[in-house]
């Protein structure tokens, strides 16, 4: 009888590890993300965040993409079926759409399969000149020169009625369901960047947009590997695998030289992409929880926090104990630029006078960015000398400017010259006609903008000058700094393009309010802003360039600080984790190894 009742209870063990191991089999595959700043929403047209941008790739599709593992970069069709047809003078660009591509299943389609058309891409443009969405990258895309689209922006604007979408436009057209032809005014070699941008530039169906209405921020629908599963605003973003994505395989090209490009490239051929089902990105502001939780597995890869960088990564080297752990580290110089920026409509620090120069290149020079890089940053940055990102062409680590130079005996020198003295001895300098001089710098609550803050105070009163701080969500200083409410702001600025053209984008005249957030305006500048873009790749666009930068330095609308030197770690069980240079779409390419991820047994 015992040994019937335990056969009988092996029995029930083995069907019970059957039973967990199915779910162990089946349970879906979760990659753990995280953000350090919170995002605004989804809609292509109307964000221009990092954090958003980096969802929305992973959501939309753009017609072209960069291979995930070629460096520096390789852009290859994603939804064309082919590279485009250009004409000789880079005006004319035929692409063709790849027929059999569908969007997610949304209630917007009323049960319908809604497939991937030329119009769509037609559209999703066209939303960035109307002018009800107030799109912070209408600029980028007026930029290239569309031909038409600026005229039927005008034509809204003048008579304050809707943005015709329906009107034909000469230089943006679905020839057939799957043809799209662009015109631009002028040349432009590097228009297929912009074509590239899965964050700004993938398909929208219109009726998406009718449906939601001004909740699209909250209802993105691409063709992408992802959809939007769950939000919790500033909290929780979770994206799941799209059931209606295509059949897409991996398929990369590393580098000849790199081994682990290689490796990955050879495992993964072949593999149905996403490689994992569910995407979740928390929101830690906070350095200390956001390290904690990697050390505790709780997130998959992070960016190391500086103030942990020596723990992490001391010597610029993996420490023993995470390499024990299998831990990966990769380390490099991002193609980004930190920067302050100063609202040149602004009454204090804002205008083109002598006086006014004078003051913002008096706190230029005050500003120490040797002592951030040491005590803030832990030495995980070098000096920027102008507004132009590292691996992207424009970029010269030898050009050096006064941007780069801490002088508060000149800084001082300056001031005094231009009449911002001491008068009534309290030890802090007033305007040239006596009326108080209070400097007012936006910021946020996490300890590293208190350092920050800690840091700029002690800077300007160094050279005599006050300091107030206006503290609210970043999200909130975003809105406010478009709408040109604040005085300064200090955040950074990361390439989305193999190209510095981008950078100086935030001293373009016609992109104020949007990119250029200190809305200044030079016409000596936007010309030269206008023949970079025109002007194809060579050692005469790259002396423009640095012509562009000098006039910055020389002006002052923004301190350039540092280009960040970024250590990524992921844990053991990710597999096939780089990060882009100039783009944000990875997550399915990357992989999980349940077993080895602790608790999984």
């Amino acid at each position: 009888m015992r040994f019937w009742l335990v056969k009988r209870w092996l029995a029930a063990v083995a069907i019970l590890v059957f039973a967990l191991g199915q779910a162990w089999a089946d349970a879906p595959k979760v990659l753990h993300a995280v953000f350090v700043q919170a995002e605004t929403g989804f809609d292509p047209a109307q964000i221009s965040d990092l954090y958003s941008r980096t969802i929305t790739p992973h959501i939309f599709e753009s017609l072209y993409t960069y291979d995930h593992l070629a460096r520096p970069f390789k852009i290859k069709p994603l939804t064309a079926q082919a590279m485009p047809e250009v004409s000789a003078d880079f005006k004319a660009w035929t692409i063709k759409v790849k027929p059999g591509i569908y969007f997610a299943d949304d209630p917007a389609f009323k049960g319908q399969r809604r497939e991937l058309v030329a119009a769509d891409y037609v559209y999703a443009i066209k939303r960035f000149y109307d002018p009800a969405n107030k799109s912070p990258n209408y600029s980028s895309l007026e930029d290239e020169g569309i031909m038409g689209l600026e005229e039927q922006r005008q034509e809204a604007l003048k008579h304050k009625k809707p943005f015709n979408y329906d009107a034909p436009v000469e230089g943006l057209r679905a020839l057939d369901r799957y043809t799209i032809h662009v015109k631009l005014r002028e040349g432009r070699p590097r228009f297929l960047y912009s074509l590239a941008e899965c964050d700004l530039h993938g398909a929208v169906a219109r009726e998406v947009v009718q449906a939601y209405g001004d909740k699209i921020m909250e209802h993105p629908v691409g063709t992408g590997p992802f959809r939007l599963k769950q939000w919790r605003r500033s909290s929780l973003i979770v994206l799941e695998r799209n059931p209606s994505f295509r059949e897409m395989l991996y398929d990369a090209e590393p580098n000849a030289d790199d081994a682990q490009g290689q490796a990955w490239a050879a495992r993964f051929k072949g593999r149905r992409l996403p490689l994992v089902d569910e995407v979740h990105v928390s929101i830690i502001e906070e350095s200390q929880p956001r390290w904690l939780s990697f050390l505790n597995g709780q997130l998959d890869y992070v960016t190391v926090p500086t103030e942990f960088s020596g723990v992490a990564a001391p010597g610029g080297k993996l420490a023993p104990n995470l390499a024990r752990q299998g831990i990966e580290l990769r380390r490099f110089v991002n193609a980004d630029y930190t920067l302050t920026y100063f609202n040149m409509e602004d009454p204090v620090v804002g205008g083109y006078a002598p006086e006014r120069v004078a003051l913002r290149r008096a706190i230029s020079l005050g500003i120490d960015v040797g002592r951030e890089i040491s005590l803030i940053r832990k030495g995980q940055a070098i000096p920027a000398q102008a507004p132009l990102p590292p691996n992207t062409f424009g970029y010269d680590p030898a050009f050096k400017t006064e941007n780069g130079d801490f002088d508060p005996v000149r800084a001082k020198a300056l001031l005094d010259m231009f009449g911002f003295a001491d008068r009534n001895a309290d030890g802090w300098r007033e305007q040239p006609d006596g009326s108080p001089l209070v400097l007012e710098m936006a910021t946020q609550s996490g300890q590293l903008d208190r350092q920050f803050n800690e840091l700029f105070r002690k800077d300007m009163q160094r050279i005599g000058l006050a300091v107030k701080f206006l503290t609210n969500q970043w999200p909130e200083q975003l809105k406010a700094s478009r709408a040109g409410k604040l005085q300064m702001w200090m955040l950074s600025s990361s390439a989305s393009q193999p190209d510095s053209q981008q950078g100086l984008e935030r001293m373009y005249g016609p992109s104020a309010g949007k990119a250029n957030l200190a809305r200044f305006k030079l016409d000596a500048f936007d010309d030269l802003y206008r023949r970079i873009l025109a002007m194809p790749d060579g050692p005469e666009r790259l002396a423009l360039f640095q012509q562009a930068g000098k006039l910055v330095v020389a002006y002052a609308p923004y301190k350039i600080h540092v280009h960040r030197i970024l250590n990524d770690l992921n844990q053991p069980w990710i597999i096939g984790l780089r990060r882009p240079i100039f783009w944000q779409q990875m997550w399915q390419y990357i992989d999980v190894d349940a077993s080895k991820r602790p608790g999984s047994r």
